[in-house]
């Protein structure tokens, strides 16, 4: 989204100048902060969205960073977006288009150093068995029951992803009102473990064991077992054998396009037009949203309830609610002071772990990749394949085990795993005629590098140079077809998006940081220490990618308090 769209829809709102009141103000303008003030505004809550760079979208943006290719810069794939914001927020009214996947995955394999065989994964179930069936044709039949398997967990946890986690303190120490609220709030959790019945301990393992414990118990050949345990790694500093990784796995399975479950596709005009049509939807309601309007701090008033914030040039802009789609780190190290804040609190936000071993690497490229598993024919038009994430260095999680092992050396993977998208295979407006857009979204990468070196251009190159060398082996003439790229380490992450440690999720989706526990425990359903304050981005339940969840389940929970003051 160009910068000045920001400015036609706060003027959309019937504004159009920044007020020094409202009701609710949200910091960041992310998915997630602009769907909280979408709901908000919707509901009757006067809002304003004080963005800190020059465009909205926080990760899910589209950029122009080489002349003539648009790219979906941080965030790629669409497919958690919650239906029901589909819905009550008029997405398609309001420009929202995807282009839905199939096929869906492909993983080349390199073999003697030359990449011939592949699986390419679908929604054909037999035409996806028949290519698992090149490996094993025991996994080819164990497929659909796995499929299926899977899909019951991710029925059974849906609904937990659209209501505020319950509240502990108030269950346990709260008036009787407000224990008869949070047993309520239970209701969710035991429906899912109802839902589950007596193969409760069998879905348990998936939560808690490594991933590679998980997919042994179904398949035996690794390209299969590679291929769907990147899901479970991905944007995770965690190899397919951490314990636990069997979550971020079931995470990228949950979300649904146009009524399809667990389908993933590319946002029309790239991942800025997601948070365009959200933006579109919360102004049309009449939120004003301004971009290049950084928050500084937020304002207390005596009782140290928040009264606002203050923006960078000193306006102070007043309001009786401050939802936070900063991460976790920003929000309470940095926005509040620290001693109004209880102190074992701040501790814990301090440990809240962001490690990250993503590097995305945005590439233009003046041809499709041909690769030697799949040839192109020659006439530049996209196969089924392209359309893929498709998986390089993936055809054995020994390799993803041994790529992690080198980014816990403080060194980036000798052979990283790699993860390419060509959106542009469906959407030619991402690039010139005959051109393409890539993304290679990459890992492992330390964000600090042995011996205190620093992520400067020379080590950034160093390394996008290695991955090219890959790409490269699976599909030559890739590096002669390169225009233009674009590196974003984590320290580049962090300093541009705001992610910490470049943490595409704000924090790592590991069990003891899910659910209760998101983003510390007593703090899990959005409220914070300082009343009025709420955090409403990734960093709280259920979570990070864009989903758009913690956004609306925050604008409830303030929408509730609102109604009280």
């Amino acid at each position: 989204m160009a910068a000045g769209q920001g400015w036609r829809l706060a003027q959309a709102g019937g504004r159009g100048q920044l007020q020094r009141q409202y009701d609710a103000v949200v910091i960041g303008a992310g998915h997630n902060g602009l769907v909280a003030a979408a709901y908000l505004q919707k509901w009757g809550v006067r809002t304003a969205v004080l963005e800190r760079r020059h465009l909205l979208g926080g990760a899910a943006v589209t950029e122009e960073i080489v002349p003539g290719f648009k790219f979906s810069r941080a965030s790629y794939l669409l497919s958690l977006l919650r239906p029901q914001i589909y819905t009550e927020l008029e997405l398609q009214r309001h420009g929202l288009r995807v282009y839905a996947r199939d096929p869906y995955s492909f993983t080349p394999m390199l073999e003697d150093g030359h990449a011939r065989r592949s699986l390419l994964l679908g929604c054909d179930m037999a035409e996806t068995q028949r290519q698992i069936a090149q490996f094993s044709c025991r996994d080819a039949q164990a497929y659909p029951k796995y499929e299926a398997f899977m899909s019951r967990l991710v029925s059974a946890i849906d609904p937990l992803l659209d209501a505020a986690p319950v509240d502990v303190a108030a269950w346990s120490q709260g008036p009787l009102l407000q224990r008869l609220r949070a047993l309520r709030a239970l209701q969710p959790l035991l429906r899912a473990g109802l839902a589950l019945g007596k193969q409760l301990p069998q879905y348990y393992q998936v939560l808690t064991a490594p991933i590679t414990t998980i997919l042994a118990h179904w398949f035996e050949s690794e390209p299969l077992t590679a291929t769907l345990a990147t899901d479970a790694v991905i944007g995770a500093m965690a190899s397919p054998h951490t314990p636990g990784s069997g979550y971020v796995l079931l995470h990228h399975v949950m979300g649904e396009l146009e009524g399809r479950k667990g389908a993933w596709g590319y946002v029309a005009g790239g991942m800025g037009g997601v948070s365009h049509a959200i933006a579109s939807a919360a102004a049309a309601h009449g939120a004003d949203i301004f971009t290049e309007k950084p928050v500084t701090r937020v304002l207390l008033g005596p009782s140290g309830e928040a009264q606002g914030v203050v923006l960078r040039d000193g306006t102070e802009v007043r309001s009786k609610l401050v939802l936070s789609n900063a991460s976790p780190q920003l929000t309470f190290l940095q926005l509040v002071p620290q001693e109004q804040l209880p102190e074992e609190f701040v501790q814990r936000v301090r440990q809240f772990d962001a490690r990250s071993p993503v590097t995305k690497i945005n590439v233009a490229v003046d041809r499709l990749p041909s690769f030697l598993a799949a040839p192109d024919a020659g006439d530049g038009r996209p196969l089924p394949h392209h359309q893929c994430s498709i998986h390089l260095n993936c055809e054995d999680t020994h390799l993803l085990h041994r790529a992690f092992q080198d980014a816990g050396a403080g060194e980036p993977s000798t052979r990283p795993m790699i993860e390419l998208c060509i959106p542009s295979a469906l959407d030619p407006s991402l690039a010139p005629p005959g051109c393409h857009v890539v993304s290679l979204f990459t890992q492992y990468t330390p964000y600090a590098l042995a011996g205190g070196r620093p992520w400067d251009e020379q080590a950034r190159n160093a390394y996008a140079d290695r991955v090219f060398d890959w790409v490269e082996a699976y599909a030559p003439g890739f590096k002669a077809s390169v225009v233009g790229r674009d590196i974003l380490t984590p320290p580049d992450l962090e300093r541009i998006f705001g992610l910490p440690g470049g943490n595409i999720f704000h924090g790592a989706m590991s069990l003891d940081q899910l659910y209760f526990a998101r983003p510390v425990p007593l703090y899990s359903g959005y409220r914070s220490p300082i009343p009025g304050l709420y955090l409403c981005g990734s960093g709280a339940h259920p979570g990070g990618g864009v989903m758009g969840a913690a956004g609306r389940n925050a604008a409830r929970v303030a929408l509730e308090d609102f109604k009280h003051m």
